[in-house]
């Protein structure tokens, strides 16, 4: 009787367990086949590109029915997203053998040569677009700066004058042009065209700085004033700006609005206090640059711009007395210093101290000026109301 009880209930068990495995195998008959090629798609779609990868590499590549160009193509674009060139390079080009004939896929390809700066890939991917590049200026730019690169220098401005005919509305081409001619020197070319931009764009100021540059190397000081004083007005705190409008005053032999203006830029870079003053200094201004001297922050640049001041004003004095600071500085390893001491030394009367600093002269030159001086303090010793 207990053999009957128990054998029935494991016979049913068993015919359950076979009727489960045979309702599985027909639920895997019926499931869809996973799209592996349009989730990728739909992952690059939301920036998964990563995930998107993943799921191209679950696509059998064996199976007859899959459609291989759109398959690379997805996977170029994934790995351009994630910044692998080569590899994006590779699948775009298996893109093209399997049958791609969108041309955006030649924007892609441009891209992607770009980046990796085979510049006379650019072009031909750019030229086998076709008409498809009206619809993107970036390529004619790609294109102009790939001839450039290929020191093709007549092409890539032939370049930037098709875009520039393409895309009217679109200045980016005429101040890239502006640029290459400065490069190639063509100073007075590049001036008139970067008014012509700056007119009709809203110029940066990094562009006011580059066409200001042009024109100050071409000598049009009177233009170049009209375009960097404009530029200080529009962008007050970029040193830069005050700095190219200050060296083209200083150019033109007006050192004293050179240094104001420097004086002025001082307040957003304090390092332009110690040119300010330097300035002024070789204007003549002296006084004005002792002023602004103790302001300097550059300890060693500050000693010795007074130690010329002192001299100029023939305060020898004064000069000498620096001794000290400039030995601690480090200055006196400079042997233009150390004869400039030697200088203060002789004027202000105090020959032994100025004979000491001359024994550490050995430059050439520096040696034929103290030898000089010690010939002018035996003259000295001598007949000494001479030196009086």
């Amino acid at each position: 009787m207990a053999m009957k009880i128990i054998t029935k209930p494991i016979l049913l068990l068993s015919m359950a367990m076979i009727l489960l495995s045979a309702a599985q195998a027909g639920w895997a008959k019926k499931a869809p086949k996973t799209d592996f090629i349009s989730l990728a798609a739909t992952m690059l779609k939301d920036g998964h590109y990563d995930r998107a990868l993943l799921a191209l590499q679950s696509v059998d590549l064996e199976d007859e029915t899959i459609d291989l160009k759109r398959f690379y193509t997805l996977q170029g674009l994934a790995y351009m997203n994630l910044n692998d060139m080569f590899a994006a390079k590779g699948s775009l080009q298996l893109a093209i053998k399997n049958g791609q004939q969108d041309p955006v896929i030649y924007v892609y390809l441009a891209q992607v040569n770009y980046a990796l700066k085979e510049y006379q890939q650019v072009i031909v991917a750019v030229d086998k677009a076709g008409d498809i590049v009206s619809n993107y200026p970036t390529l004619m730019e790609m294109k102009a700066q790939s001839h450039w690169q290929l020191k093709q220098s007549n092409l890539a401005i032939e370049t930037l004058n098709t875009a520039q005919q393409m895309f009217s509305a679109d200045y980016r081409f005429m101040r890239r042009k502006v640029f290459y001619l400065v490069e190639l020197k063509l100073y007075q070319q590049a001036a008139q065209l970067g008014q012509q931009y700056l007119n009709l764009s809203a110029g940066k100021a990094s562009d006011y700085i580059a066409i200001g540059n042009a024109l100050r190397l071409s000598k049009e000081y009177q233009q170049t004033l009209l375009i960097m004083e404009a530029a200080r007005l529009k962008f007050p705190d970029n040193v830069t700006i005050a700095k190219v409008l200050a060296h083209t005053y200083m150019d033109m032999g007006q050192l004293n609005s050179g240094a104001f203006i420097l004086e002025q830029a001082a307040q957003y870079d304090p390092k332009l206090i110690a040119e300010a003053a330097e300035v002024y200094r070789r204007a003549g201004r002296l006084y004005k640059a002792l002023t602004l001297n103790p302001v300097i922050r550059d300890h060693k640049a500050k000693l010795k711009q007074r130690l010329a001041i002192f001299l100029a004003l023939k305060r020898y004095e004064k000069a000498a007395n620096m001794q000290k600071s400039l030995y601690r500085t480090g200055l006196l390893d400079d042997q233009n210093i150390r004869y400039a001491l030697a200088y203060a030394y002789f004027s202000s009367g105090q020959f032994t101290a100025a004979s000491k600093q001359i024994d550490y002269l050995t430059e050439t030159d520096l040696f034929k000026k103290g030898l000089e001086l010690r010939r002018m303090m035996e003259a000295c010793k001598e007949e000494p109301w001479q030196c009086a």
